[in-house]
Formats: structure tokens, C-alpha cells, sequence
């Protein structure tokens, strides 16, 4: 007999009771030779529990899944702002072919898919400031405030409303897709988005359920201190006025799974004896198919897919929580034990996005996320410190080259101060990286 509760996040967990015999021992599949994130399962002893190193192998492949969702969000948000403000359509086309090259390039690929631990928020957040600014586009600090807002909470909603683990990677092929949407056009870009499809399969098709589950884990940590509202979701009446998500009880059952309501009793040789019967409170479905974990296919499931296809406001708010902000504060203040490895991180990744420069007859654009200047300037000025994710505070060690290619790189995101007598506020260049 299982029992359900909600753990603190809200998520629904079951836990077999004791009167209930234990299943019947399965062997493990034959994992495909080769699969990178099984060598270890491979290794271990037969019947030996995973160890807290299998548990790192997997947050160590947490990192792709967590940029691609976040990018193909940040995409959504950003293709509406442009038609919002009417940005022509050949510069708007420009400024999401930019993006998605940059986002896509090959080397910074190799980098992001190699294991590695997931870092500090604010590391994260470097590497998405110089991905948005890869193109004529300007963002101030409020508007890219608002934007990693906006980011985070939907990836992190879509993360608890995963019906199985699993289908966290078909909630990052949904996001894909629709990014190959925008670039359907550009045959060369297209390319790039489908050579990261393939190193997706080839990565993460052969991980266990457990595997998943590990990721999935590892994912609600990085957002767990994060309950900004969003309005979309405040309308909707999926968050709170704290910033916490609700969780639906009704709806589809993951797939392979039955809808509740049978309990059935086995005796001490694994054969059933009893049934019963239950009433549920939620009123449950069993999906019809699954969905396609190829490059090319039906995903069936929703999440991930653009929730700003039709025009509607969104705005954040700070949810208030005294606990957070200090939390936030603690990040900010307290030394980095890990600084070295976060300093390296920032390194490759900043290093691998080949930004290209713009030419010489092209002219930048400010976009703005909020509704008036006025609304904007009122969201910088009263954003609280603590959450401010302007300065990256690193405490580097004195090793020559790797301070070397740091400076390289940040000297690289600099951007040029709009030039004196500009008149149109359109054309207006905001450097976002004052405080490196």
C-alpha cells in the first residue's frame, strides 16, 4: 500500500506502508555501452546501493538541462517584448538569430555538456547577461532583473509539474523546438539547435528513472530559495501571494503508471490476494501515449512549450519573505569555499560564447521589459540590495593565467556607452556590466 504526502515545496511523495509485502527484486537493464552518466552504475559491485558519488555523476549532469531550459525561456520572453514594442522585423529577426548562434555555438556546447557541479545563482546569471547582449540589443539592469525573474520561475514550475522525472528532458525538447520555430528560416543556425538535440539523446536517453530523479533533485535545490510572483501565474491561480506554486491533484498520472483508487494486498510469496477499493480527491486520467524523446515527434506533454504565444502583461513581484532575503544576503556575503572551481567556470563558459561585434552601419536598440520607463526606473530603485545580482563577489586565488583569462573576458563585456548627441531614445546603448 503506498501513502501520499506533499513534501515542503509542495511536491507529491509516496511511501510504501509497512503492512504491504515489497516488490518482487528486478534485474537492472543492460545499459547501452558507452553511456557516459552509467559508467559508474557499471563499476559498482552487484547489489551494492548507490553511493553519494553516483548521486554527484548525476548533479554533474544537471548543468545542460538547466541552461537550454532557461535559454529557451529567456527566447519566449524576449520575442514577445520585440513585437510589444514594435521593433522592426528585420532587426528583431537579427537580434534572435544572434542570440540563438551565440546560445548554440559549438565550442560552448563541449564546455556546457561537460560534468560539472552547478555553481552560485549569480554565476549563472553572468553567463545570461553576456548571452542577451550577444546581439544590437540593450538591456538595462531592471529589464535583465526582470527577464532571469521571469526565466526562473517558469522553468522552476514546469520542474514541480513534471509528471515523471524523465520528462524533464521532454520539457527541454519542447523548449528546442520552439526555438527552432524562430530560426526556421536560417538553415545554418538550424544545424547548430539540432547537433545539441543529438548530444541530448546520446546523453541523456540511456539515464535510469533513479537517474532522472537525481537531476530532477539536484534542479529544485538550485531554485528552491527563489518565490518571486509572476502575474501570469498570480491570474491563474497557480502561485500564491508568497511566491509558492500549487501543485494540481488532478489531471494525468504519469505515463506507465495507474490512476489511483485499487489497493492490492500481496502475501509474503509476491502473489496478490486482496483487492480494495478507494475514493481520491483528485479526478485522474491515464495518458493516452508518450511522448517522443527523438529529434523529430510529438511531445504529448505541454510544459516548456511558449506561454507568451498570446499577448499578455506579465510582471514580478518580490514576494516580501524576510527569511529569503536573508538567505539572499548570506549568498551574497559569505566567502565562496568553492571559488577557485566557480572562477574556472565562469572562464570556459563566458569564454567559449563567440560574441560577434556589430558592424559599423548597425545601430542598437534598448528594449525594455516593463510597460513605461517610468515603471522601470521605479523596479531599479526599489529592488531590495540583497536580491541585486549586479556584482559577482569571487574571491579569486593568485594564479597568473587563470587571472589573465578572466580579465580577457570581462574586458570583453564591456559594452560601449551610447554616443553624445544621440536624440532617439530607441538607439540608446546600456552598458549592463558596470559593477565587473
Amino acid at each position: 500500500m503506498m501513502k501520499v504526502h506533499r513534501d515542503d515545496e509542495g511536491t507529491l511523495r509516496r511511501s510504501r506502508c509497512a503492512c504491504a509485502a515489497p516488490p518482487a527484486k528486478t534485474a537492472l537493464p543492460d545499459w547501452p555501452r558507452g553511456c557516459p552518466a552509467t559508467a559508474a552504475a557499471a563499476a559498482r559491485p552487484a547489489g551494492a546501493e548507490p553511493s553519494l558519488d553516483r548521486a554527484g555523476t548525476m548533479s554533474a549532469r544537471t548543468l545542460p538541462l538547466l541552461f537550454l531550459n532557461l535559454g529557451g525561456e529567456m527566447l519566449y520572453i524576449l520575442d514577445q517584448r520585440l513585437r510589444a514594442q514594435s521593433i522592426p522585423g528585420e532587426k528583431a529577426r537579427k537580434v534572435m538569430n544572434d542570440i540563438i548562434t551565440t546560445m548554440f555555438n559549438k565550442k560552448f556546447m563541449e564546455e556546457l555538456f561537460k560534468p560539472q557541479d552547478l555553481y552560485s545563482k549569480k554565476a549563472l546569471r553572468t553567463v545570461y547577461d553576456r548571452l542577451a547582449h550577444a546581439s544590437i540589443m540593450r538591456l538595462n539592469q531592471a529589464s535583465m532583473d526582470k527577464l532571469y525573474d521571469l526565466m526562473t520561475m517558469a522553468f522552476k514550475y514546469q520542474v514541480l509539474l513534471c509528471p515523471r522525472p524523465r520528462d524533464i528532458l521532454l520539457v527541454t525538447f519542447n523548449h528546442l523546438d520552439a526555438i527552432k520555430d524562430f530560426i526556421s528560416d536560417s538553415p545554418g543556425i538550424l544545424n547548430q539547435v539540432d547537433e545539441t538535440f543529438r548530444r541530448l539523446i546520446e546523453t541523456y536517453n540511456c539515464l535510469s528513472d533513479g537517474e532522472f530523479q537525481l537531476i530532477r533533485q539536484t534542479l529544485l535545490i538550485f531554485f528552491q530559495d527563489m518565490h518571486i510572483r509572476v502575474s501570469i501565474f498570480l491570474k491563474d491561480k497557480v502561485q500564491n501571494s508568497n511566491g509558492r506554486f500549487v501543485l494540481p491533484i488532478s489531471g494525468p498520472v504519469p505515463w506507465g503508471t495507474e490512476v489511483p483508487g485499487l489497493i492490492r494486498i500481496f502475501n509474503h510469496k509476491g502473489v496478490e490476494v486482496r483487492r480494495a477499493e478507494f475514493t481520491t480527491a483528485g479526478n485522474y486520467i491515464t495518458p493516452q501515449r508518450e511522448g517522443s524523446f527523438e529529434l523529430y515527434g510529438d511531445r504529448v506533454l505541454k510544459l516548456g512549450t511558449n506561454m507568451y504565444s498570446m499577448t499578455r502583461p506579465v510582471e514580478t513581484h518580490m514576494s516580501g519573505s524576510s527569511k529569503n532575503l536573508a538567505s539572499q544576503a548570506k549568498e551574497n556575503i559569505a566567502p565562496n569555499p568553492l571559488a577557485k572551481e566557480e572562477l574556472n567556470f565562469l572562464a570556459r563558459l563566458l569564454g567559449g560564447l563567440d560574441i560577434q561585434k556589430p558592424t559599423g552601419g548597425e545601430t542598437g536598440f534598448r528594449l525594455n521589459l516593463f510597460t513605461t520607463d517610468e515603471e522601470e526606473e521605479y523596479a531599479a530603485q526599489t529592488r531590495p540590495e540583497e536580491l541585486s545580482y549586479k556584482v559577482i563577489n569571487i574571491e579569486a586565488t593568485q594564479e597568473p593565467g587563470r587571472r589573465a583569462e578572466l580579465f580577457r573576458i570581462l574586458g570583453e563585456l564591456e559594452v560601449a556607452e551610447p554616443r553624445p548627441g544621440s536624440a532617439e531614445k530607441g538607439e540608446d546603448l546600456l552598458a549592463l556590466m558596470d559593477g565587473l
